[in-house]
């Protein structure tokens, strides 16, 4: 019987992937990776494996989601070992949904496989806890590129009043826009921030700055890989 397994890749680093979904790669016969994914990670792959790169981009030619499940249900009906690989944790902005839910309606049965998802990995290069006793007591994932492109709709004030620590996860591009959100809701603007560049990896930037900076700090720094906001008072000594 057919079967899928929906496997997260982690942030890039390759010993950060899980001995699971390590092990899933060394067996698959085929494989759907996004583009975010290092060729250190893709590397663990069987040589003999298809690899098909079905990775969507902000601002770059991409796969189109319904093409990504066509794609997933005819290689899984050839019986062959199928893995659809994500970067990070393929629960959090994976749209892990669309996917199982294509692989239900085609009868195909699946597996989640969970990664490491950015928010630790940038945590973990930082040296910092996203939650602390007094400071921080909630973490708040959200997105800052909405599905539609531009900015998500959030429920701005509920996300100031609750405080805890903010993981914006694609927020760069859009990110003066959502710095004006938090401010009309009533963040501080010395709120502190630390933006995260290709977190695990080599080429790793670290771009430290206040709430109402970090636009034109982001700017300045021209970013060519995925950026992690992370905003709170946990970050205050980072």
């Amino acid at each position: 019987m057919a079967k899928v397994f929906l496997a997260g890749a982690g942030p890039g680093d390759p010993e950060l992937l899980t001995l699971k979904a390590a092990r899933l790669l060394a067996g698959a016969e085929v494989v759907l990776h996004d583009s975010l994914v290092g060729s250190e990670v893709l590397r663990l792959i069987h040589p003999d494996a298809e690899l098909i790169d079905v990775g969507k981009r902000c601002g770059q030619a991409s796969t189109a989601q319904a093409e990504i499940c066509r794609l997933l249900v005819e290689s899984a009906l050839t019986g062959k070992r199928v893995v659809r690989l994500k970067g990070g944790d393929p629960v959090i902005f994976g749209r892990l949904t669309e996917e199982m839910e294509a692989l239900h309606q085609a009868g195909i049965a699946f597996e989640v496989v969970p990664g490491i998802t950015a928010a630790s990995a940038a945590a973990a290069a930082l040296q910092a806890s996203l939650t602390q006793r007094r400071v921080a007591r909630s973490l708040h994932i959200i997105t800052g590129h909405g599905a539609e492109h531009g900015l998500p709709v959030h429920n701005w004030a509920a996300l100031a009043q609750a405080g805890g620590t903010l993981a914006i996860y694609m927020g760069s591009k859009y990110l003066p826009g959502l710095v004006e959100k938090l401010l009309s809701a009533g963040v501080s603007p010395e709120l502190p921030v630390v933006a995260v560049e290709a977190a695990s990896l080599p080429e790793q930037r670290v771009l430290r700055a206040n709430l109402a900076q970090m636009p034109e700090a982001i700017s300045r720094s021209a970013p060519s890989g995925p950026v992690l906001l992370l905003a709170g008072a946990a970050l205050e000594s980072i």
